[in-house]
């Protein structure tokens, strides 16, 4: 939270002189337009600083083992500083503004809430509303380099606790504290140890205009529920709002039904901590439990996406940043988010019995957040001459999954199953939305419920009590063996009489962008979206992931 140098420009007397005339900026709420009280950044004073601004002195950082932690080259390499850049986000956001022609202004100020979030503040401080595309030109602009600086660091950090837990705080509903530290000294920037150091506080002052505060909030889950609990407004093809509002992606409230509500905040696993390791290579102590700044999530593909188009979605972090946060996205979930807890195989006379029992490790729902992600069983089984008698749920390479109704026809979707039978039927735990008319959409603005959302539930989630945010729907409702952690589902099917024993392989794989919410796009005549499907359809073969896997035998 801080560096060592001042702005690019700019003389350390410079700083002084503009950090003793700052205003008093007051606190700023930025969920509805009504909210936004009188914040006027100034040129001299901005309220946010690029994340150039800290990395010097939050980088180049070991803990006591010699492992580099360093906050601001973990940072860089992650989803949240790229969240601007995100070429699947803006043919999403352009996808929707075709869709929804009368709603242009409030399709994109809402985007960019969380997306360019220095940015859309900047602009509802000033009474205008946020913008997407007029910033994807070449960084011109403070505005527009605070829109490419992405999820920042002066903005997490500079989030207050004041409506933390309330409805009004999700939507990217956070209240941005501007006023918390005298004028003479600056705005605060929140952190969790109430003993910053004297000479690196006064650094971090001189060289910003931040000044560090203890806050402890910022490790909260509720810190991190304001942008990752999303509530949609539905609205019809003529552009009229619909009543209700959507749940598009509710991480947050699916961690609040779990177990891990008591145990584990969404920063202990996202950003795991060290034993001990300074914050600051200037002036640094060692510090107990430093979280991790890799923000682990599940979006390889996206990360390596990136990476293969750095010059063309002009990314700045380094290749090597960017593969290292792919390779430990995967690790994190092949490791720690879940598992087969049984595979039993049994021959029922000429059948053959394969029952898969599926564990959640997560602390939400699996898959979460964003609705085109989803998981699904790939069961092969081989008689005892290596010959395939019976698969499911084989990927494919253009992304697709063989046999899944919803990747071969986008007006149907596979159910949830308790027995699978035929080869063509396949356990895809996964939300699928439905419009008013109950038909099936891809279009955020067109969802009004989910017609299936089977998704694998957390450790003590009870789907009989949950809100209707996050209640299971579809088949799953009365599935008695899908529960809260996980799953079991049952493959029966003929063998022929001369199959005397059976190798059963039963894979769980991942996608984080679903075959036929890209192919959707392909619909759209426009630059954001041709690009991205032109992206899917080149790295398609390597969109899927083995989240776990799992082996067993069978004889007669």
């Amino acid at each position: 939270m801080g560096g060592n140098r001042p702005r690019r420009g700019r003389g350390l007397a410079q700083v002084l002189t503009m950090a003793a005339v700052l205003p008093f900026f007051a606190v700023v709420a930025m969920h509805e337009p009504a909210a936004v009280q009188d914040l006027a950044p100034t040129a001299d004073q901005p309220v946010f600083a690029t994340s150039e601004q800290c990395i010097a002195c939050h980088s180049n950082i070991v803990d006591d083992d010699g492992a580099d932690i360093s906050i601001g080259h973990a940072w860089r390499a992650t989803m949240m500083a790229n969240s601007a850049r995100d070429p699947y986000w803006q043919a999403g956001v352009r996808r929707e503004l075709m869709d929804n022609p009368g709603l242009g202004s409030t399709i994109e100020d809402t985007c960019a809430t969380c997306h360019m979030p220095m940015a859309r503040t900047a602009a509802r401080a000033d009474g205008r509303m946020g913008e997407v595309f007029a910033h994807t030109s070449l960084p011109a602009t403070a505005e527009t380099a605070q829109a490419w600086d992405g999820v920042s660091c002066t903005v997490c950090h500079q989030i207050a606790a004041d409506n933390f837990g309330e409805h009004a705080s999700f939507d990217g509903g956070y209240v941005i504290a501007t006023g918390t530290a005298p004028v003479a000294d600056g705005p605060a920037l929140f952190g969790p140890f109430d003993d910053v150091e004297e000479g690196l506080a006064g650094v971090m002052s001189s060289a910003t205009g931040f000044v560090p505060a203890h806050g402890a909030h910022v490790q909260e889950s509720e810190l991190c529920a304001t942008c990752h609990t999303l509530f949609t407004t539905p609205y019809d093809n003529d552009g009229n709002a619909l009543e209700g509002r959507f749940p598009e992606q509710v991480p947050y409230l699916e961690w609040e039904q779990s177990r891990y509500r008591e145990e584990a905040s969404c920063q202990s696993c996202h950003m795991p901590a060290v034993d001990s390791a300074p914050i600051s290579s200037v002036l640094g102590e060692d510090r107990d439990g430093v979280s991790q700044h890799r923000f682990r999530g599940g979006n390889a593909f996206m990360l390596r996406m990136l990476n293969r188009y750095r010059d063309e979605l002009r990314v700045t972090a380094p290749a090597a940043d960017l593969e290292l946060a792919a390779d430990l996205t995967e690790e994190h979930l092949r490791t720690e988010t879940a598992a087969f807890g049984s595979l039993d195989v049994q021959f029922s006379g000429s059948a053959v019995v394969v029952d898969v029992d599926v564990r959640n490790a997560a602390g939400h729902k699996l898959p979460t957040a964003f609705p085109s992600r989803r998981v699904w069983i790939h069961l092969t089984v081989r008689d005892q001459t290596g010959r395939t008698l019976f698969e499911s749920g084989a990927p494919q390479p253009d992304g697709s999954i063989a046999g899944n109704a919803n990747d071969e026809n986008a007006g149907t979707f596979e159910p949830h199953y308790t027995e699978i039978t035929v080869a063509d039927q396949v356990q895809i735990y996964e939300p699928i939305i439905g419009d008013r008319n109950g038909n099936v959409t891809t279009a955020l603005l067109r969802g009004v419920r989910y017609l299936k959302d089977n998704r694998l539930l957390p450790e003590g989630f009870d789907k009989r009590t949950v809100d209707e945010a996050v209640a299971v729907q579809g088949a799953a409702v009365a599935d008695a063996d899908f529960t809260g952690g996980g799953d079991r589902v049952r493959y029966h099917f003929e063998a022929g009489d001369g199959v005397t024993s059976v190798s059963v392989t039963a894979r769980l794989l991942f996608q984080t962008i679903g075959y036929r919410w890209a192919r959707t796009l392909a619909d759209y005549d426009a630059f954001e979206t041709e690009r991205f499907v032109g992206y899917y359809e080149a790295n398609a073969g390597n969109s899927v992931m083995i989240l776990a896997e799992s082996s067993a035998d069978g004889r007669r």
